[in-house]
C-alpha cells in the first residue's frame, strides 16, 4: 500500500486556498477520481454537497515515502464530471491547446512572506526593523529570517521532480521568492507545478510553526509588497526582437483585463512606488522593475540562451496561476495571429 495526497483549489473568496486529503491506495492501484464536501470548502450547499477530486497531475510525496507516496493535483468536477464554476484549470488547458503551435513557455516568481503572530519574520514584536535595503539576497542574521524554511522547501520541490530554478531573500524581512517553470514549460504545467509547490511551501512551514502569506501587501507603508512576475515567450519572440515589443505592446491593449484578473487587493500593490507601476497606467521598459512590463537587457541586446521574452510584473502574489497564464498566452497569441 502507498499514500496519495490529494490537493485540490478551494472556493475561498476573494482569493482560492488550498485544501488536501489522504488516500490509501492499495497495490498497483493509480489514483482514481475521489470525493469531498464541497458546502465546507465553499464550493457547494449542503443540501447537494457531494464535489469531485480529478487527478491531473503527480509527483513524489517528499513529506512520507518519496520513493512510493505521491502527491496529487487535481481538478474539481461537479458529480457530472463537468468542471466546476472555481475550476480555472480548464480554461486555462483549452487555450494552451489552442495556442499550442506557438510555444509559449512561462516562468513564474512567488514572492511570499513568512509570518509568525500577524507579523514577518524579522520584525520585532513592537515597531519596525531598520528600513528595507539591506535584506534582499543577503546573508547573515541580523539580515535574513527564514532561510530554513526556503532552503527546505527548494530542495523538497527538486526531489519532487518540479521545474524549480531558484530561491532568493526579497526586499522586506522575512520576504522569500522561489521561481517555478523555464524553457519547455508551458501554461498548464507551470501552473499546476506552482499550485503544488505553494502547498509544499505551507507544509513546511507548518513544521516550524510559521504561516505562509501571500497577501500582496502584508506590512503597509514603506514596504515592498508581494508579487507573482510572469516571464513568458513564444517561438516567435525567442527569435525576433520585433515580436518581444509586440507582445507587450498587445498587453497594453488589454490592460484592464489582466488588473482586474491578476489577484485580490491588487491596488494595494500596485501603487507606482516599491517597484511597481501603478495599477491605473501601463507602459513596459528594459530593465524597468517601475515597469508593467520589464524586458530584460540581455533580450534587448539579444544576449543570452533562450531568446527573447518579457516580464509581466503585475500579477499579485495570491493570484490564481492558471488565470494569468491563460490571459498572457491569448492576449500575446491572439496579436500574433493577426
Amino acid at each position: 500500500m502507498r499514500l496519495a495526497e490529494y490537493i485540490w483549489v478551494d472556493g475561498t473568496t476573494p482569493s482560492p486556498q488550498l485544501r488536501s486529503k489522504t488516500k490509501v491506495l492499495r497495490e498497483n492501484e493509480t489514483p482514481q477520481i475521489w470525493g469531498f464536501d464541497g458546502s465546507s470548502t465553499g464550493q457547494a450547499p449542503g443540501e447537494s454537497s457531494d464535489c469531485v477530486l480529478y487527478p491531473v497531475y503527480t509527483c513524489p510525496d517528499i513529506f512520507r515515502d518519496e520513493l512510493a507516496d505521491i502527491l496529487v493535483m487535481c481538478e474539481v468536477r461537479d458529480t457530472q464530471l463537468l468542471p466546476h464554476s472555481t475550476n480555472e484549470r480548464r480554461e486555462c488547458v483549452k487555450i494552451a491547446n489552442k495556442y499550442d503551435s506557438q510555444e509559449g513557455w512561462f516562468g513564474i516568481e512567488q514572492e511570499y512572506s513568512l509570518m509568525k503572530n500577524g507579523r514577518p519574520l524579522g520584525f520585532p514584536e513592537v515597531g519596525y526593523p531598520a528600513a528595507q535595503g539591506q535584506y534582499y539576497c543577503s546573508v547573515g542574521a541580523k539580515n535574513t529570517f527564514g532561510r530554513e524554511i526556503a532552503e527546505e522547501h527548494m530542495l523538497g520541490c527538486m526531489r519532487a521532480g518540479l521545474n524549480i530554478a531558484g530561491i532568493n531573500a526579497e526586499v522586506m524581512p522575512g520576504q522569500w521568492e522561489f521561481q517555478i517553470g523555464g524553457p519547455g514549460v508551458g501554461a498548464v504545467e507551470v501552473s499546476d507545478q506552482l499550485w503544488i509547490a505553494r502547498w509544499m511551501l505551507h507544509r513546511v512551514a507548518e513544521n516550524y510553526g510559521i504561516t505562509v502569506s501571500l497577501e500582496p501587501k502584508p506590512v503597509k507603508g514603506d514596504w515592498n509588497g508581494a508579487g507573482c512576475h510572469t516571464n513568458f515567450s513564444t517561438k516567435r519572440m525567442r527569435e525576433s526582437d520585433d515580436a518581444v515589443i509586440e507582445a507587450a505592446e498587445a498587453l497594453g491593449e488589454e490592460a484592464d483585463l489582466h488588473i482586474r484578473n491578476y489577484g485580490h487587493d491588487i491596488e494595494s500593490r500596485l501603487t507606482g512606488e516599491h517597484e511597481t507601476c501603478s495599477y491605473t497606467e501601463f507602459r513596459y521598459g528594459v530593465s524597468d522593475r517601475g515597469a508593467s512590463i520589464r524586458i530584460p537587457w540581455q533580450c534587448a541586446r539579444g544576449v543570452g540562451t533562450d531568446g527573447g521574452y518579457l516580464e509581466d510584473r503585475r500579477p499579485n502574489s495570491n493570484c490564481d496561476p492558471y488565470v494569468v497564464t491563460r490571459l498572457i498566452l491569448n492576449t500575446v497569441c491572439t496579436q500574433g495571429n493577426k
